[in-house]
This record gives structure tokens, C-alpha cells and sequence, in this order.
């Protein structure tokens, strides 16, 4: 160290007289400068936080459910062996779901959400939705999921009613090694059910046991998926679907022992478990005579609707929709000459009057899907007359299988994400007389194009993540496949056409109903043949179809309510919108705005909806 500056002068005449004697390369090398630390690496956005988080979530929800990796055909590659399982349905892996969705939760709200703007900001609130909702349902201890299926077997929920359907039409088929997959999935569906078992037991020593019409129904359902071997679908799937791809083996053969040795032993179990809860099932239909029944039929309806809504609200948005359509269906009525009765009963007459009804054969029920194909083009042709963008995924109509058609419902089936599988559009004709034409263009309207296939498929095609692409929330999801069905109408597709234009209506209807005896079953505490006749009394159904629509509200609260609650949202927003931009509204960019933001909460949607007006005018 240099203390002074004679120390300095010393040491400056000892280099330059050192330099006297010595030549350059003599002097040892300067050292180089230390290299410069990097800078430390900027923290990532808020918006990148939530990026990482969802695809994160997202392979989280692949892990817990392969089923899930199959109908997206991701069930590949590091994913292959998914397509050799089911999700676990015991007891340890419904707490281990809980766990994971408070983890979930937890970890979602340590990101920025101040931070986050436009379409982040709809990412974040949907996932935080979902998130809340789950975690909230989470203090009613039984159920198949929480608020909103409270058991976990009934005619029309359990592994039963739908594994047979999954393997047959999204398991899929080409190679020995998806045959083996079959296999296996159909062993582990004989697990699935016993599962289910415990998981009943478990619920019924909470007071918990479905309504009787809900067990007889299970009952008489499980009796039809008994079938001999060479009958069932389990096996006859697996064996013609393999021989139509050329795989070689003793498939049938192998699928015959494992239905025989495992899944009929599990069958045969749950339909004596079912037979014993037959003893002790009540004829009330609601939830409210449940554990906390009142707080959970709540729930039930606010995770359906994704709104705040009360039940006797949501009753009155029913009574008051009815009154509006009643209003135009008396105009059409007329038109076709029924004139006798209040609308419910005009309805029963055009029911009995056999208009529109094929006849119930195989034959006749291939013409209908024939003909419910020309709607399908005659809409396609016009959609850019209100749709800027369009799916490209196309859309198959095809009959529910006879084995489940007893319980099951009309419904739509999104496509994978690798275009393998098309969209698919399932009709249930187990009965022509009960499925007359003039209401039927209208639920292809609603299932297919533009409804339920657009929404899904757009959504699935849409530049979001990949969480996004496949979440569905069901307010918005059947919200828009029943605004769509008016949108066809204001299009002018049943000018001309009264008897059409009432199927429309009657469908319309048959929501509004869903709103007064959804509530009327679980917080009114009507009984399940008081629900019946309102039904009737508003849409007109038979008898049959009604009850099982009344049946399905009993077993699944809230649902019913979302489509009309989502379709009055929209139609809101729409005349929002009209009214802010005027002259610059285009109903083309209103509904890209809605289609290609994915699904989520209408909470969410105000948000979407605001920000497109503002984009607009700017």
C-alpha cells in the first residue's frame, strides 16, 4: 500500500530507471480486466407468471384425468400411457384433488392480477373462478364433484353411463398398442365402479341417498348395459373397430373375459347396492332435504350460472321469459290452427297430432339425420353473414347407442385438438314420437352449428393457453348455443315456416321452464310431479320426456338454470354494445369477441364485452 507521496515519487524513479534496463517484453502482462457480472435476470411479468402457471395447471389436469388426454388426442408420446387408464374415483383421490386445487389456488394468487390487462386479465379471473368455485363446494363432503352432483351414482351419473360411450367413440383404435390400451381400460373400469361403491357407502352414512326415481332409473339402466357379451359394446367396440383397421388378434375374445371375469362382477355389484338403496330412497326431489341442503343448492346455482343470482330471482327471470314467449307462440299457433288450450296445452295437441314424427325404425330415423344434415349445410352457407371467423373442424351427427339412449340426453362432443376426431352431435332417438321434426333443426342449430360446435371448436382453435382452450364454464357455454338458435331465427330461417318457427319457440321454452322448476324442485321444495305438470304446463311435452327432464334437474341442481341465464346475459351485452357504437357495430366482430375468448364466467364476459367497445371506439 502507498502511504505518501514521497512514497509515491520513490516508486515512479524506481520504474523509470527500471525501464532504463529492461525492454518491453521483459514486463509481465497485464492482467485483463475482470469480466463483468451478468446482470441479474429480470423477474418475470405478471403476465408471464400466469402463462407458466396455467400451463402448469394444465398438466396437472392431464395427470388427474386421462380421459381428458384422450378426447383432446393428446393420449400420446409422453402421454401414452394415459391411454391405458381411468381416473381414480376413491375417496384418497377426491381429497387428493382438494389438496391440489387449494395448491392450485394458492399458487395462482400469488401473481400480480393489478398487473395484468385484456385478454391476461379474462385468464386470470376465469381460472380464479373456477379455482374459488371448487374450493367453496368443497364443504359439502359427498357427492360425484362437489356443488352441483351431489351423488355419485343416479340414472344419469357414474362410470356406468358413461365409460361404455367413451370407449366406444374417443378411445381410439389404430394400432395393437391402443387395443392393449382398451384392455386395460376396460379392467379399470370394473375398479372405477367398485370405487364407486365405497363412495356411495361413504355418502349414504351422511344421509345421503338419491331420490327413489333416481335409483330405479340407475337400476333399469345398469340392467341394460348387462348385456351378453357378443351384445355389449365393451366388447363388440373393441373387436369390430380392430378388424376394421386391419389389427390382428383374438381382441373379442380377450375384451369377452375381462367383461365376463371383472366388469360384470362390478356391475352386478352396484346394481345390488343400488337395489339396497332402494329401501331407504325418498320420493322428495330436491336437494334441500340434504346436509345443508339450502346452502348447497346455492352453491350449486352459483357455480352453474357463474352469476350471484338468488333462486327466487332466478324463478322470476323464468316466469317472466315464459310470458314473452307464450306471447309469440299464440301468433304461430293460430297460423297452423290450434287455438284451443293455453300454450302448454296447444303444445300437447301438436304432439299428439303426429306432424313432423318419422316413423321409429332404424330407416326412418337415418332419414332424420339425413335431413337434419341439409340444415346443418343450409346454415353453414350463411354463417358470414353474422360470424367473422369459422370453425375448421367439421361436425358428424350420429345416433345415441341403444345400450344408454334410456338415460341419456341429446349432446354435443367437442373435437381433439389434432383434428383427428370431428365435433359430434348426439341424438337421442330412442323414440321418434317423442322427437318430432319441427323442433328438431332447432336443437341441431343449438348442438351443431352455430351453437355448441362453433363455441367448442373456436375456443379449441383460439390463440390462448392451452388451460383456456379447454375449460368450459356452462352458463356461457349453453348461454351461447341458446342465443345462437335465436340468432338463426332473427336470420329469417324460419320465414314462412310457422311450425318450425314453434319448435324454436317451444325450445326457448323449455329453458325458461328449466328456470322455474329447477328452483321450484330444490328451494320451493315442489315434488317431483308438481315440477312435471309446470313443465308441461309451459313447453307442452309428453309426459315421458318431461319427467325425465325433471328427473335430470333432481340429480344435477343449477345446471338447467345456466342456458337461459347465459342466453339473457348475452342479449344484454348485445344491446349494450348496439346501443354504445351504433352505426359501428358489427355483429360479426361482437361475436368474435365472445367466441375466440374461450369460455368463462359472465362475470368475465362484461369485462370482454366493454373492452370490445372501447377497442371499437378507439
Amino acid at each position: 500500500m502507498i502511504h505518501s507521496r514521497r512514497q509515491l515519487l520513490t516508486l515512479a524513479g524506481a520504474l523509470t530507471l527500471a525501464g532504463c534496463a529492461t525492454t518491453e517484453s521483459d514486463l509481465p502482462p497485464i492482467p485483463p480486466p475482470p469480466p463483468k457480472a451478468p446482470p441479474p435476470p429480470r423477474p418475470p411479468t405478471a403476465e408471464q407468471h400466469l402463462n407458466k402457471l396455467m400451463a402448469d395447471f394444465f398438466n396437472e389436469a392431464l395427470a388427474e384425468s386421462p380421459e381428458l388426454a384422450t378426447s383432446l388426442g393428446l393420449d400420446k408420446g409422453k402421454l401414452a400411457g394415459a391411454a391405458a387408464r381411468l381416473s381414480d374415483a376413491s375417496l384418497e383421490a377426491k381429497e387428493r384433488r382438494r389438496k391440489l386445487n387449494a395448491d392450485q389456488l394458492r399458487r395462482l394468487k400469488a401473481v400480480n392480477r393489478g398487473r395484468l390487462t385484456g385478454m391476461a386479465a379474462i385468464n386470470y379471473d376465469s381460472v380464479l373462478f373456477e379455482l374459488q368455485a371448487n374450493a367453496e363446494a368443497e364443504r359439502f363432503p359427498y357427492g360425484a364433484a362437489g356443488a352441483g352432483a351431489p351423488y355419485v351414482l343416479s340414472q344419469i351419473t357414474g362410470s356406468w353411463q358413461n365409460v361404455p360411450d367413451f370407449l366406444a367413440t374417443q378411445h381410439r383404435i389404430e394400432t395393437k398398442e391402443d387395443c392393449e390400451a382398451y384392455l386395460a381400460r376396460l379392467e379399470a373400469f370394473a375398479r372405477v365402479m367398485d370405487q364407486e361403491i365405497e363412495r356411495v357407502r361413504h355418502d349414504v352414512g351422511l344421509g345421503v341417498v338419491p331420490p327413489d326415481f333416481a335409483v330405479r332409473g340407475a337400476i333399469g339402466g345398469m340392467k341394460v348395459l348387462r348385456a351378453p357379451p357378443d351384445k355389449s359394446t365393451l366388447v363388440t367396440a373393441l373387436a369390430e373397430r380392430a378388424a376394421a383397421k386391419g389389427v390382428s388378434g383374438a381382441w373379442g375374445a380377450q375384451a369377452t373375459t375381462i367383461y365376463t371375469d371383472k366388469v360384470l362382477p362390478a356391475l352386478d355389484r352396484q346394481i345390488a347396492l343400488m337395489e339396497e338403496l332402494r329401501r331407504k330412497a325418498v320420493r322428495d326431489a330436491g336437494v334441500w332435504r340434504l346436509p345443508d341442503g339450502e346452502a348447497y343448492y346455492a352453491q350449486s346455482l352459483a357455480n352453474q350460472t357463474t352469476t350471484k343470482l338468488t333462486p327466487a330471482e332466478v324463478h322470476q327471470m323464468g316466469l317472466d321469459v315464459t310470458r314473452e314467449l307464450h306471447a309469440r307462440a299464440e301468433v304461430l299457433f293460430r297460423q297452423v290452427g290450434f287455438t284451443r288450450g293455453n300454450i302448454g296445452q296447444r303444445y300437447q295437441a301438436l304432439y299428439r297430432s303426429r306432424k313432423g314424427v318419422y316413423p321409429n325404425t332404424d330407416a326412418g330415423k337415418a332419414r332424420i339425420i339425413a335431413d337434419l344434415n341439409k340444415e346443418v349445410e343450409r346454415i353453414r352457407a350463411r354463417l358470414p353473414e353474422q360470424f367473422g371467423t369459422l370453425p375448421k373442424a367439421g361436425v358428424e351427427i350420429r345416433r345415441i347407442p341403444a345400450a344408454t339412449e334410456q338415460g341419456a340426453s341429446t349432446h354435443y362432443e367437442g373435437p381433439s385438438l389434432d383434428g383427428s376426431r370431428p365435433g359430434i352431435y348426439w341424438l337421442n332417438l330412442r323414440d321418434t314420437a317423442e322427437s318430432p321434426y319441427w323442433f328438431l333443426p332447432t336443437t341441431t342449430f343449438h348442438e351443431a352449428l352455430p351453437g355448441h360446435h362453433m363455441q367448442i371448436t373456436l375456443q379449441r382453435e383460439a390463440d390462448l393457453p392451452m388451460l383456456r382452450r379447454v375449460q368450459g364454464f356452462g352458463a356461457y357455454a349453453e348461454g351461447w348455443a341458446l342465443y345462437s338458435e335465436q340468432v338463426v331465427q332473427e336470420m329469417g330461417f324460419y320465414k314462412g315456416e310457422p311450425l318450425n318457427e314453434l319448435g324454436y319457440i317451444h325450445d326457448a321454452l323449455l329453458r325458461s321452464a328449466r328456470l322455474v322448476t329447477d328452483t321450484g324442485i330444490h328451494s320451493l321444495k315442489w315434488s317431483r310431479e308438481k315440477a312435471i305438470a309446470e313443465m308441461r304446463n309451459i313447453e307442452g311435452d309428453p309426459e315421458p320426456l318431461a319427467a325425465q327432464e325433471i328427473e335430470r334437474y333432481a340429480v344435477w341442481p343449477g345446471q338447467a338454470c345456466s342456458y337461459m341465464v347465459g342466453k339473457v346475459t348475452i342479449l344484454r351485452l348485445r344491446e349494450k354494445a348496439r346501443t354504445a357504437l351504433g352505426e359501428r357495430y358489427d355483429p360479426r366482430k361482437f361475436h368474435d369477441a365472445i367466441l375466440l375468448s374461450g369460455s368463462m364466467p359472465l362475470t368475465a364476459l362484461e369485462t370482454v364485452i366493454d373492452n370490445y367497445i372501447a377497442a371499437t371506439k378507439a
